[in-house]
Formats: C-alpha cells, sequence, structure tokens
C-alpha cells in the first residue's frame, strides 16, 4: 500500500471516494439530506479546489491505480504546533485492513517533520470511528456542535494524540 499526495487533477479521487464512503459511513447517524448538504459543501470539486489552493494536503492510499482511502491535512492549526487532520475516510470494501493506520501514521510522520507535537481532529459523536481514534493514542478532549447552516449542527468531538 502507498500513501502518495494527490494532485489538483486527483481531487475527483478524493470527491469520487468521498460519495461512495460517506452515504455508508454516516447513513445511521445522518439524515440523507443532511449528508447531500455535507458532501456538497464539503466534497464539490470548487469547494476542494479552494481547500487545496489554500493549503490543505490531500493524500491517497493506493495500490496498482486502485484507491482505498483518503485523508486531508493542515500543519500548524490555528498558529500552533499541531497537524489537524480534517478528513480521513475509507472505503467500506477496505475498512479493516489498516488503511487508516497507514493514513494517521504518514501525517503523523510529516506532522514531525514540521514540528507538530499533536495532531487533532474531529468526529461526529456517534461515529463508531471513535474506537479506532481511541486504538491508535487519541484522547477526547472535548464536545462541540458546530452549526454549519441549513438548520444542520456537526456534533463532534474534538480528539488529540501527542506525537
Amino acid at each position: 500500500m502507498n500513501v502518495i499526495y494527490a494532485n489538483e487533477a486527483q481531487l475527483g479521487i478524493v470527491r469520487a471516494l468521498a460519495l461512495e464512503t460517506w452515504p455508508a459511513t454516516f447513513k445511521d447517524i445522518l439524515s440523507p439530506e443532511q449528508i447531500d448538504y455535507m458532501l456538497d459543501w464539503m466534497y464539490s470539486a470548487a469547494s476542494l479546489k479552494d481547500q487545496y489552493k489554500g493549503g490543505i494536503k490531500f493524500i491517497l492510499a493506493e495500490e496498482n491505480d486502485d484507491y482505498f482511502g483518503f485523508a486531508a491535512y493542515e500543519f500548524n492549526y490555528k498558529n500552533e504546533a499541531k497537524t489537524k487532520i480534517h478528513k480521513i475516510y475509507i472505503h467500506p470494501k477496505s475498512q479493516g485492513k489498516g488503511v487508516g493506520r497507514i493514513l494517521i501514521n504518514f501525517i503523523a510522520e510529516e506532522a514531525k517533520k514540521h514540528r507538530n507535537n499533536t495532531l487533532t481532529l474531529n468526529v461526529n459523536r456517534y461515529n463508531k470511528a471513535t474506537g479506532f481514534y481511541e486504538k491508535l493514542g487519541f484522547k477526547t478532549m472535548y464536545s462541540e456542535d458546530i452549526d454549519i447552516g441549513n438548520g444542520y449542527l456537526m456534533e463532534d468531538f474534538v480528539m488529540d494524540k501527542g506525537l
């Protein structure tokens, strides 16, 4: 399994993975309307391009031109020595096979090179991935509700892991 940086032309792969992953991930947590709203908000071609041009790093888990998952992150989040993992999603067919661990380990190594000593992420409070993050050493710091418009909230835990 290789981890590669996605270039701007590969953002369509990120979008395709999100469109396949999100409904399976959130079907028991969010309404279909909220899933559609959030996919458009965060994963439209224009939104991904803006994130990419704004300095967010996108990586892909790849093997033999098949893509298993992606992540997006940012160094020095809020001018602190933290790397924020904005997104990490593994295709349902690949979950439980170590892809998420590979992506997080890659981000951790890159964070250390940039003298960041903490990984931080938000995860929906009802997402079973919270257990996965805990196994990797993340700790819940607090919970927050984020108004994302259209009457929707992101009900998240903020989790950190020291490096």
